[in-house]
């Protein structure tokens, strides 16, 4: 499965980058991409699997936690390449539906703006309606 992640609405900080942790490694990141850049986007590769309650169990280089608490961070940086906060993209977040096409097309789209209502990068835990999982 094709997971691609687009991020808009970054916080506009030069110095400031984001990249996608790889499990096990966080010091290890997917497409570092600048903090003050239009706009982001990551593409992950992953096996998925229909569990008993609709949803999807993912499985991937890049894709943290257990069964049924998945997710995907993304890892904000410092200006000295220090990670200073972090979001935890839940996919427990993906409707039963949506669930049912992504496995199917072997594909999922996540959208989600970067800046949080303070105006720092966004952090903590991330789940609709601050970010839409479509099948595209």
């Amino acid at each position: 499965m094709r997971i691609r992640i687009e991020g808009r609405n970054l916080p506009g900080r030069p110095g400031v980058a984001v990249g996608v942790q790889r499990r096990d490694k966080p010091a290890e990141l997917l497409g570092v991409q600048p903090g003050d850049a239009a706009q982001v986007a990551w593409e992950l590769t992953a096996t998925a699997a229909k569990v008993v309650d609709g949803r999807l169990d993912v499985r991937g280089p890049h894709i943290q936690g257990g069964p049924g608490q998945r997710f995907v961070y993304l890892t904000w940086l410092g200006s000295d390449g220090v990670m200073f906060r972090r979001a935890k993209l839940w996919l427990d977040g993906i409707d039963p539906a949506t669930a049912e096409a992504a496995l199917a097309a072997g594909r999922l789209t996540a959208r989600l703006g970067l800046t949080d209502p303070a105006g720092d990068p966004v952090c903590a835990s991330v789940r609709p309606p601050l970010i839409s999982w479509t099948v595209d």
